[in-house]
């Protein structure tokens, strides 16, 4: 019997590649996602995309979508208590693991490790330690379409928010950028792909600069601004 499983939803591409391959492999059902969204702005956490594309993607993988809410600001000691509580409710509900589209850095790994710990849920990670420029191209290669919707300006120009994810584009940041973005450089929205049913409709809006970080204000075509 396959592995009652849910899925940390972060809106980009890894997460939505490790949706992939846990629906390839079989071992594992994926039966729903979860994500942490600010309660302030109703954006998800780091990305800054509109809980409404959320929704959307949602309903284009077919899964029901477990929103997480976080104050802004948000201390340690506050995400721990709300991811905590959501645990216990994972557990609840009967889901036996909890996927994580993280790809190699040992202490976030190690974080949600612990934080599953005793809960009898089993934490996987589905991409661990993938090259990551291998994967990208595999991802593409796969159909996955994605914008980049948040750079951290002190490793890449802002001119790369905004942009679709392309191999070229990739080619084109600094050297020493992870060409999957996993060291924090830049954060993705999947719009089209071999888990979603349908592709989203979307479009870039303003670029910003907020908490030191810059951000595309990505869309639903014809949504207004804001």
């Amino acid at each position: 019997m396959r592995k009652k499983t849910w899925l940390g939803w972060s809106s980009g591409k890894d997460s939505a590649w490790a949706l992939h391959v846990l629906r390839q492999s079989g071992e594992h059902e994926v039966t729903g996602l979860f994500t942490t969204i600010n309660a302030a702005f109703e954006r998800v956490a780091m990305h800054a995309v509109r809980v409404e594309l959320l929704k959307r993607q949602a309903e284009a993988v077919g899964l029901p979508l477990h929103l997480i809410e976080i104050p802004y600001p948000c201390s340690d000691e506050q995400y721990d208590y709300a991811m905590t509580d959501f645990v216990m409710l994972a557990r609840n509900d009967g889901v036996q693991c909890m996927a994580f589209g993280d790809l190699h850095l040992q202490d976030i790994r190690r974080y949600r490790e612990e934080r599953m710990q005793g809960t009898g849920i089993e934490p996987i990670f589905p991409l661990w330690e993938r090259p990551t420029r291998a994967l990208l191209e595999e991802m593409l290669a796969g159909g996955l379409r994605a914008c980049v919707t948040c750079v951290d300006p002190r490793v890449l120009p802002s001119k790369f928010a905004g942009r679709e994810l392309t191999p070229a584009l990739v080619d084109s940041m600094p050297s020493g950028i992870d060409p999957c973005g996993e060291n924090g450089e830049f954060h993705t929205f999947v719009f089209d792909g071999p888990m979603f049913a349908q592709p989203l409709d979307i479009e870039m809006g303003e670029v910003l600069e907020r908490d030191g970080f810059v951000f595309a204000d990505c869309r639903l075509r014809g949504t207004p601004a804001g």
